[in-house]
C-alpha cells in the first residue's frame, strides 16, 4: 500500500537534459566559439568530377518515401 501522508516529492522532468531555455543559453553560449567559414572558401566542383556514388536500394527505397519536409 502506497503512504500517502507527508509531501508528494515533486515531480520529474519531461526532459532530463533540460529545456528549451536552457538550450539557448547552451547555444549562445558556445556561439562564440564557432566561426563560420568565409563566403566561396569552398571551391565550386564540376559535376563531371562527382561520380561514383552509390546508394543501397533500401536506402534509396527509405528517402523516396519520405515527404520532402522530412519524417
Amino acid at each position: 500500500m502506497t503512504n500517502l501522508d507527508g509531501p508528494a516529492p515533486a515531480p520529474a522532468p519531461a526532459d532530463l537534459e533540460g529545456d528549451l531555455a536552457s538550450l539557448r543559453c547552451d547555444c549562445a553560449r558556445m556561439a562564440r566559439r564557432w566561426t563560420a567559414p568565409e563566403r566561396g572558401a569552398v571551391p565550386h566542383v564540376p559535376l563531371t568530377l562527382i561520380h561514383g556514388v552509390s546508394v543501397p536500394p533500401a536506402s534509396a527505397r527509405l528517402l523516396d518515401a519520405m515527404s520532402d519536409y522530412g519524417d
